[in-house]
């Protein structure tokens, strides 16, 4: 049995940052940071039958073309990822009545969209990102038991390529799910390494009155492969979804509509626009998945 101090759950028996039971989410799920950018998802479905709110934390579930489809804002960051993954993971595979693992394992379906940053200039603003793996800069993963699905090889070959300071810790790398990459992937995708960093200035080599420990270092992401991959684009969630996911058996797809280009220094000049395009492409996968 998993103590109460473990997981806490609300006085109507829901999880306690979340505020859902069981039968309010569906078993695909789309992620996005922005609570305001859940309706504009949800707003092409057939029908909505369930909606709430907590701190950042938004979740709509309804009917789109027949498929069930849950989404949910999640914040900004991995911290938030962690809380969102295990409470999400608990309502399916915890019976929350006895606070026992349920014996058969149930795997959500997880996509995030997002909006991002490219860091190479032949990826240009309002084009699409599929995230081939996370490369976590943010150290949230380490806390979990990770050498089963991380890629120590590409760890590797990222700290030798940077001279990365393990006073930070070690980055982490997270595949995403072949599974969920097969349903979605297209001729419109850029596919590629996706940098997590655990905060927006400094992790990301913005520097306002601080300076920071690597002024090189976007520069040296940009320049580093792996076989055929290249880090296409820095955000902050993606390898701790990837990451997480794939330690308690669920599928995870990060995908992000490139808005700005660091290489060039250009910004889309209608970034709703690429951000709709990419809802609409993926809520018409799902359906058909």
């Amino acid at each position: 049995m998993i103590q109460s101090s473990e997981l806490i759950l609300n006085p109507d028996g829901s999880v306690y940052h979340l505020n859902l039971k069981p039968e309010n989410i569906a078993h695909d799920i789309i992620f996005v940071g922005d609570q305001n950018r859940v309706e504009k998802i949800t707003q092409f479905f057939d029908s909505i039958e369930f909606s709430t709110q907590k701190r950042e934390f938004k979740t709509q579930t309804g009917i789109f073309k027949g498929k069930r489809i849950t989404v949910m804002s999640t914040g900004i960051g991995p911290d938030n990822i962690d809380i969102v993954i295990n409470e999400l993971d608990a309502l399916v595979n915890i019976d929350l009545e006895t606070k026992t693992p349920k014996e058969k394992l149930t795997s959500l379906n997880i996509i995030r969209i997002g909006t991002s940053g490219s860091l190479q200039a032949d990826i240009p603003v309002d084009s699409f990102v599929m995230s081939k793996f996370g490369l976590g800069l943010d150290n949230m993963l380490r806390s979990y038991l990770i050498d089963e699905v991380s890629n120590p090889e590409m760890e590797d070959a990222f700290v030798k390529h940077t001279n990365w300071d393990v006073r930070k810790g070690k980055p982490y790398v997270i595949a995403c799910s072949a599974k969920l990459e097969k349903m979605i992937e297209s001729d419109k995708m850029h596919k590629g390494i996706t940098a997590t960093a655990g905060g927006f200035y400094g992790p990301q080599g913005r520097v306002l009155r601080l300076n920071i420990q690597d002024e090189a270092l976007n520069s040296k992401m940009d320049n580093f492969s792996f076989g055929d991959n290249q880090i296409t684009n820095l955000e902050m969630e993606t390898a701790a979804i990837y990451g997480l996911s794939a330690l308690l058996g669920h599928n995870a797809l990060s995908l992000n509509a490139i808005i700005a280009n660091r290489a060039s220094g250009t910004f889309s000049e209608d970034p709703y626009k690429a951000v709709d395009e990419l809802i609409a492409y993926t809520l018409e996968k799902i359906a058909l998945g």
